[in-house]
């Protein structure tokens, strides 16, 4: 029997869950944009006393790996290998987007998942039931849908942040795109600790979260760089 906490902030959601091999022993979920730094230990610490779990009996740590917010994703990423770390316990990271996508696996065709990363460009990823068909990626949202209508197969479209892209899904994909509801758009902690629990744990000291793009500030900072050359 092994229990594990897992925990996602790579997005404007946060999600903090416990699972007892693949039973889902207590899950918390907000949607805001307040400080994750601030509030996801607490968090950690509520549900933990709600279910009577203590720290020493945890057997593995699973977070959320990204893609996704920059800032969000360093934050989770840290307190996990701390965890894991204080703890000696196992330290499993699982993409966000292979998450996101749990919520579209009993779709019939293939499911993308995708954060907005700003300047018309997203984090996504091609799966079906589940599984990952193409690797996660940054790419602009236009080249993607174009490349998107080779696929042969209807498309379900999941994320927090469908209202951005919805009318141009629709009319470069047409009848092929497949809206996900709201509610399919926000990563489950639940479903990221069940994908953990499968997954071969990695080296606590040398993990590092999925970027696939640098922080704003560092972008800012090589384009004066390319400016002043």
């Amino acid at each position: 029997m092994t229990i594990a906490l897992a925990m996602d902030t790579s997005n404007d959601a946060m999600g903090v869950a416990i699972i007892n091999n693949q039973e889902v022993v207590g899950e918390y979920v907000t949607n805001t944009k307040k400080n994750h730094s601030v509030r996801l230990m607490p968090a950690i610490h509520q549900l933990m006393e709600d279910v009577k779990i203590k720290p020493q009996q945890l057997g593995k740590i699973i977070v959320a790996s990204g893609p996704g917010s920059y800032t969000g994703v360093r934050i989770a990423a840290t307190t996990a290998k701390t965890m894991a770390y204080t703890l000696n316990i196992p330290l499993v990271g699982v993409s966000s987007l292979e998450v996101l996508a749990q919520n579209g696996k009993h779709f019939s065709g293939h499911v993308v998942p995708f954060f907005d990363a700003r300047r018309h460009q997203v984090y996504s990823g091609l799966y079906k039931h589940g599984q990952p068909i193409e690797q996660d990626q940054l790419i602009e949202m236009h080249q993607w849908l174009e490349r998107l209508k080779q696929v042969e197969s209807p498309l379900l479209f999941l994320s927090p942040h469908i209202g951005i892209y919805e009318q141009e899904i629709k009319e470069t994909m047409g009848e092929k795109a497949v809206i996900g509801d709201v509610t399919d758009g926000f990563i489950r902690p639940s479903a990221l600790g069940q994908i953990g629990m499968k997954k071969v744990p990695v080296d606590i000291h040398t993990f590092t979260p999925t970027y696939l793009k640098l922080a704003e500030a560092e972008e800012k900072w090589l384009e004066s760089q390319k400016a002043k050359r």
